[in-house]
């Protein structure tokens, strides 16, 4: 109530994309639950380990979600998370990648007639592409994390995109590649609008993330309606080592 006027006073409006401040946790802890493992206290999970190298914190400023982030992984191994984050001592950082998280929610998505589901069967020949374009991580159950369409040409996959992450209401648009010999065809952007319209048909909104040095996507990205929302890292850290 207003103690001024006696009316009801508008509750503030929510921010539908904070979620993506923590993406991961929100995904292994909802649509992605049954791709999680977690730690034993319940404050870390990651991806079991042929879907995803990511794993996620509760909350990335409490040292008990980092301790049992450790305890999930074991001594010494590796983990990767993304965010803006700064690990406690002990753990080491293997690798540092400068990331932007852009926002497709004013996206136009429309279906690509040509496109085909692509499913376990196709992995193989997935891989080829990934190891020929380097989108990002890709593994052998990636696949199985959400929708995932390709394009071929005489029978061969030149292009793919489909989904990653998937916190809740929202939906990451990843591994998108396309053969050396078919760029400059659009083969990406029809791609991107079909598993965005894969994605909003049950609701949910597309997101993705680059590289911050991928100045090409990037310029795609935004061509086609994509905003910068926040730029995150991608940290390849090492756990703690165990104690003598």
């Amino acid at each position: 109530m207003s103690p001024d006027t006696g009316t009801v006073s508008p509750a503030p409006a929510r921010d539908v994309a904070a979620v993506l401040d923590n993406p991961v946790w929100s995904a292994l802890t909802g649509p992605a639950r049954g791709f999680a493992e977690t730690g034993p206290a319940g404050l870390a999970a990651r991806y079991v380990g042929d879907a995803s190298p990511f794993a996620a914190l509760a909350d990335p400023e409490d040292p008990a979600a980092w301790a049992d982030l450790a305890a999930l992984a074991g001594p010494g191994a590796p983990v990767w998370v993304t965010g803006l984050l700064t690990p406690p001592a002990g753990w080491t950082t293997v690798a540092s990648i400068a990331g932007v998280q852009l926002d497709g929610r004013t996206v136009r998505a429309e279906a690509a007639p040509e496109a085909v589901r692509l499913g376990p069967a196709d992995v193989p020949e997935m891989l080829e592409l990934v190891e020929l374009t380097k989108p990002g991580p890709f593994l052998d159950r990636t696949v199985e994390l959400g929708t995932y369409l390709g394009i071929r040409h005489e029978g061969r996959l030149v292009a793919m995109a489909g989904e990653r992450m998937r916190p809740q209401g929202w939906s990451e648009i990843s591994a998108v590649c396309t053969h050396p010999d078919h760029r400059g065809q659009g083969l990406a952007g029809r791609l991107i609008r079909a598993v965005a319209a894969a994605a909003t048909a049950r609701g949910d909104h597309p997101f993705l993330h680059a590289a911050a040095d991928n100045a090409p996507a990037i310029a795609l990205y935004e061509s086609m309606g994509f905003t910068l929302r926040r730029r995150p890292l991608f940290l390849g850290l090492r756990t703690p080592d165990a104690q003598a």
